[in-house]
């Protein structure tokens, strides 16, 4: 399965260990450093599935999330927070319509089965599917 992944992170290092990890899977990967640059290139690219950090300057990750779902072009786009979350940051991913989780730090196994995951489905219809592990209260 290939797919156009959307890899959001601030952190140069995370996007290309995430990058790497995708592309060896047959994934086209396309990445930003923050949530105002996610917004930019959503619109340019198309990705199948978008990851986000949720920290991030100028538009962290949630309320980037949150503009994805409010915008009809985007508002049935996948989208994964990949971050180290707390369970309160878990809350506010579901309340905005995220589809999936992955903490920091994470195994590239699980990222790979994340993203093919949502690909498969277009997103989560039966809602967020959070892994809630000790990874969950890494901060």
């Amino acid at each position: 399965m290939s797919g156009r992944v959307l890899v959001v992170d601030d952190s140069e290092v995370i996007r290309q260990l995430i990058r790497v990890n995708l592309e060896l899977e047959g994934f086209e990967v396309v990445t930003a450093a923050d949530g105002a640059e996610c917004l930019e290139v959503v619109r340019r690219v198309k990705p199948d599935v978008v990851t986000l950090d949720v920290v991030m300057p100028r538009l962290d990750g949630l309320r980037t999330a949150a503009r994805l779902r409010a915008t009809p072009d985007t508002s049935g786009l996948p989208i994964a927070i990949v971050s180290a979350c707390t369970p309160a940051d878990l809350d506010l991913g579901e309340a905005v319509g995220v589809d999936g989780y992955l903490g920091k730090p994470f195994d590239p196994a699980d990222l790979v089965a994340l993203v093919r995951r949502l690909m498969r489905a277009g997103g989560a219809p039966e809602g967020f599917c959070p892994e809630r592990t000790e990874r969950t209260d890494r901060g």
